[in-house]
């Protein structure tokens, strides 16, 4: 079957959309050319939203490499110092890409915190929270999928944490 002119592609199922649709979570799909290295930025920009709405899911362990996911603004940055003293943590960082892919199952860069390898504490940056809708990763990379922030709180039993840091554009202030 020929493809249509203007029809979006189609994007298979992955585990982060099996969970979805199970929980029956509305969400809407948006793919986009994945451009390595390209981040939050580059989906923003290819697919005309705000980058504060799109929700970065990063994979960082505890000092004892416990693992554990943070959901952040695609314009901030996680302070590591904050977060750690919130969850009770002497120390917190990111994990190298093999390790966070073999905690979520997920590439680097195509992260989802929905249908994760293994089960993994979520925290949230509290300001996400009072968004109408987020676009988060939807599994795979150059695929986001926009939903309600409330349902990363339902499926995930996310904690609302406040540890971001803005983004300083290049030659900042």
């Amino acid at each position: 079957m020929a493809k249509k002119e203007g029809k979006t592609a189609h994007v298979s199922e992955t585990p982060a959309t099996q969970m979805l649709k199970a929980h029956r979570v509305e969400f809407t799909g948006h793919p986009y050319e994945y451009v390595e290295h390209g981040g939050t930025a580059e989906s923003a920009r290819q697919l005309g939203l705000d980058e504060h709405t799109v929700v970065k899911t990063l994979v960082m362990q505890d000092q004892d490499a416990r693992p554990l996911i943070v959901l952040m603004h695609g314009d901030c940055k996680v302070s590591t110092k904050n977060l750690a003293r919130q969850i009770g943590a002497k120390s917190v960082e990111p994990c190298t890409p093999e390790v966070a892919h073999r905690h979520s199952g997920y590439l680097v860069g195509g992260t989802s915190p929905f249908g994760t390898r293994r089960d993994m504490p979520v925290y949230i940056e509290e300001s996400i929270l009072a968004l109408p809708r987020i676009a988060i990763n939807g599994g795979r990379r150059g695929y986001l999928v926009q939903i309600d922030p409330q349902a990363c709180v339902r499926l995930l039993n996310a904690r609302p944490v406040q540890c971001a840091l803005r983004d300083e554009p290049a030659g900042g202030a």
